[in-house]
Parts: structure tokens; sequence; C-alpha cells
């Protein structure tokens, strides 16, 4: 593995630790001055909510990435080498298909509100059409940081948000699929150079609780 490859791996896991400790921190906090203070982040649900979601979707790719996924194998092991690397790249195409579908799927939802135009055409993107400006909607009880006052004059036509932009949380959409859509290209070029066998976590990994289990058992 090039040192390169180690570096985006760590920092992927890095971005996904942070996740999952801002979330556990919220939540823990939250718990400690509602049962010890009588009091609660009223925001602290609703951010937590964000960071799942952005956790969920940014893991995805990185399943893709690292090979992850859970699939059935058992009829592309039956078939011969050549065969099972001809299947793996059509089930690849397919999926490159289905991530370019949801990233206009993605697109279109997320751009109204950072006041940017849906793409035209059904399923794939024809151009762009004129769609409503909807910069203006908030998060619920998310306070607006300082830091992301530029918006108001970028997006929101100066006007003052009160509360975070819904466009901030919704980033992740075209992001996070973005990223699928990256790895699966990446993916689809490994199979093809003959680096990786297919999508999915190798049929390796039963041999490797086997071993284990046999391991236990002399034990």
């Amino acid at each position: 593995m090039s040192s390169t490859t180690h570096n985006t791996k760590g920092f992927e896991e890095t971005v996904i630790a942070l996740l999952l400790g801002l979330m556990v921190m919220i939540t823990f906090v939250n718990v400690v001055l509602r049962y010890v203070f009588n009091s609660a982040i009223i925001w602290g649900l609703e951010v937590t909510l964000i960071l799942f979601a952005w956790l969920v979707l940014f893991g995805v790719s990185y399943g893709v990435k690292v090979t992850a996924h859970l699939g059935v194998d058992a009829l592309t092991n039956m078939l011969p080498s050549r065969t099972r690397r001809i299947v793996a790249l059509i089930a690849a195409a397919v999926c490159i298909v289905y991530a370019f579908l949801l990233m206009k799927g993605a697109w279109d939802y997320w751009a109204p509100y950072a006041a940017l135009d849906r793409t035209s055409g059904r399923w794939f993107p024809t151009g762009f059409e004129k769609t409503r400006d909807q910069a203006w909607y908030i998060t619920d009880q998310v306070p607006m940081p300082e830091i992301l006052r530029f918006l108001e004059g970028l997006i929101n036509q100066g006007e003052t948000y009160d509360k975070l932009p819904r466009v901030v949380p919704y980033t992740i959409l075209p992001v996070g699929v973005g990223l699928l859509l990256f790895r699966f290209l990446q993916a689809t070029l490994r199979i093809w150079r003959g680096q990786q066998d297919a999508l999915i976590v190798s049929h390796e990994v039963e041999d490797e609780i086997d071993q284990l289990k046999d391991h236990q058992w002399e034990e």
C-alpha cells in the first residue's frame, strides 16, 4: 500500500471517528444536564441527527473503498476466474449508473437550498432549469455560527439567519453521493486491473472466522 493511500485512509477514518465522537459527546452532555441539572441543550438532538446522517452517507463511500460491504457470492465463487471478473465489472457498471442517478437526485434536492438551479431531465441531467430559491429555509433549533455569516450575503440576499440554514447539513447529499460515485469508479478500475475481485467483502473472511474458531477449540 502506498503512503498516499495510507494517509487518505487515515484521514477518512479520522473524520468518521470525529463524527462518532461528537455524537457521543453531545448525547452524554445532554444526559448529564437532563438528569443532574434538570436542563438540556435544546439543539442537541437535531445536531446529533445531522451528524448521524453525515456519518451514514460518508461511511457508505468509505465502505466501498475498503471493500467492507456485505454481499452474496455463493454463485459467483463457482464461476471461472475470467467469468467472475466479467460479472464483477458488470456489477460495478450498474453501481456506477446507480450512483450517478443518486448524484442527480442529491444535487436536485440540495441545489435550491444553496440558491442554485436543479438539473433538467427525468433520469440524466440535460442542463439546468430555473428553480425557486429556498436558501431562506433554516434548521429548527441549531444556532447560526458566526463563522458562517458570509452565507447571508452569498445565498440569502443579505437577510440575517437566526438559525443554521438547511443548506449546511444538506451539503452531505451531493458530497456523500459524489464520494460514493468516485469510490465506485476507483473500485471498477481496481477490478479491471486485477487488483480486486469484487465490490463486496471477500469470502476469505469466512475462512478467517473458521480459523479463529479452530484456534479457540484447540485452546
